[in-house]
């Protein structure tokens, strides 16, 4: 880690409000950075940390305040004028088009010309391949966006802010749908970045990696400072108390329950479309019981999202072929309604766009599928709804008003209310997706302990999910998918991280009937 102490920038007495929701997202914050260090900045959701970092790459205005660069005041009024500044930021959702390829993504806007006038594709392909071994981060210049993992994709970003020339990288939650071994790898390109005079800025939950990666911690709480302190001075405990303000547990406290019977089994489940070279699914099957989470886990683009689609009735990719057994009945291809009707619940991985609707308020989104059994004379029923509300934002700890719109709400509270949702009608089958993305640790731990309770009181818990550590802290068996096939089926003893990202990778597999038989365990 590096040892370098002089100062790069400093963010002065940073005020930040949002006229509209009316949140002072931060309050008088002050953050100094110094060259050649990996700083991490960590705090709750909604404690101002993204604020900041777009203030500080002109994609916010602070109401008050300065920055400092190497001792001078500057202006950053834009993203043009933290370009000039060598700043650059890769942003949680990645910003780019998948209609372009890896190339084209990475000069856009900077795109080198023949005879000044035309873009010069194969110019473009040979800086983006000198880049990548410049920095190992290689990836196929020609590969298109969609045909790359989330980990390639990240590579993407931020090769394009190398290649504009920026010094200092902002990363925000860059690790978060990536496997143990592509972290490990992001990590040896961070220290070579640091070797190479870069500084980089890492937003970040999660502790262990805070302590694995940064010479220098601040936290954040409410929108202010709480502390920055000397990474190798600090504990995880310690980070999590000052985010929070209280004692943490870090921990899941999962009781023995004996699974029940059957409530969901596939058998030979595939998923095929058309000018494609292989199935999305491939003849997967799988049984969950009452009372049991099992955990699929897999990287990104390898089959989580199209099965998730094919159980929750929401694929329109391509034909499915096998059976969908809900308590014995067959529900291939049934519509959602029906499912819900049938006793399935389902938080999905994009909460924004598929488990809320950002422009109705709070109360609609809790009462969204429950407001059939509202009506009183063919009216809705004021006094029933607010009652039922209420409930639930107590419940469920909402930090928000009734009349809020929901995509004013911060993430974890944008989880509360999908849960709050989903979880109040004792379902026989929960299908949850990502349950804590971007998620902070308060946030997180509410989630887990919800999803606890949902299978003591006897509900088969699908978890799909590509955070490793979530997996293996909530699920009863874990199965690994990779290229939409399942390749490992394990009960959930003794397995590790590295473990079953080797089986993510597709570097290991199971024998067929070690499939069958952990399958039907």
């Amino acid at each position: 880690m590096s040892t370098k102490s002089s100062v790069l920038f400093e963010m002065k007495n940073i005020h930040k409000t949002y006229a509209g929701n009316h949140v002072h997202a931060n309050k008088g914050v002050n953050l100094s950075v110094n060259k050649g260090e990996i700083h991490a900045i960590v705090g709750e959701n909604g404690a101002g940390k993204t604020t900041l970092m777009k203030i500080l790459c002109g994609l916010e205005h602070s109401d008050e305040g300065e920055i400092r660069f190497n001792g001078e005041p500057v202006m950053i009024h834009s993203a043009h004028d933290a370009d000039r500044l060598e700043i650059g930021m890769v942003h949680q959702h990645f910003c780019l088009f998948d209609g372009f390829n890896v190339a084209d993504n990475v000069v856009l806007a900077k795109e080198p010309t023949r005879r000044s006038l035309f873009y010069d594709k194969d110019a473009a392909v040979r800086d983006v391949e000198a880049l990548g071994a410049k920095y190992n981060l290689s990836v196929d210049p020609r590969a298109s966006i969609a045909s790359l993992s989330v980990g390639e994709k990240q590579r993407v970003e931020i090769l394009r802010i190398l290649y504009r020339g920026s010094k200092l990288l902002v990363l925000d939650e860059p690790t978060a749908l990536l496997t143990e071994q592509e972290i490990k790898d992001f990590f040896v390109t961070l220290r070579q970045l640091i070797t190479l005079g870069y500084t980089i800025i890492i937003i970040t939950h999660k502790l262990d990696e805070v302590l694995d990666i940064s010479d220098r911690v601040t936290v954040m709480r409410s929108g202010e400072v709480v502390d920055c302190c000397v990474t190798s001075d600090c504990t995880k405990q310690g980070i999590a108390r000052m985010m929070v303000g209280k004692e943490v547990l870090l921990q899941v406290d999962k009781p023995e329950v004996e699974p029940g019977k059957p409530v969901l089994k596939l058998e030979k489940l595939s998923l095929t479309v058309p000018g494609y070279n292989h199935p999305l699914l491939n003849e997967i099957s799988l049984l969950i019981r009452e009372g049991e989470i099992l955990g699929l886990a897999g990287v990104a683009g390898n089959g989580l999202d199209d099965l998730e689609n094919v159980l929750t009735g929401m694929n329109s990719k391509g034909e499915v072929s096998g059976d969908v057994l809900f308590h014995g009945e067959n529900i291939t291809n049934a519509h959602p309604s029906k499912l819900r009707d049938m006793g399935m619940a389902y938080v999905p991985a994009d909460r924004l766009e598929r488990g809320t609707s950002a422009e109705l308020h709070l109360s609609d989104n809790v009462i969204l599928v429950e407001h059939h059994s509202m009506v009183r004379a063919g009216l809705l029923h004021a006094k029933g709804i607010l009652d039922f509300v209420k409930q639930r934002i107590l419940n469920y700890n909402i930090r928000g008003r009734r009349t809020t719109p929901v995509g004013h709400l911060s993430g974890g509270n944008i989880q509360r209310v999908v849960l709050s949702r989903e979880f109040s009608r004792d379902p026989k089958l929960l299908v949850i997706s990502e349950p804590t993305w971007g998620l902070d640790i308060v946030s997180s731990e509410f989630v887990y302990q919800k999803i606890i309770e949902m299978r003591s009181h006897r509900s088969a818990i699908l978890l799909i999910s590509a955070n490793l550590d979530e997996v293996l802290a909530l699920s009863d068996r874990i199965a690994v998918i990779y290229r939409g096939e399942i390749v490992g089926m394990f009960k959930n003893r003794n397995l590790d991280r590295e473990s079953l990202g080797e089986y993510m990778l597709g570097l290991k597999r199971q024998s067929t009937e070690e499939i069958l038989d952990g399958a039907e365990a």
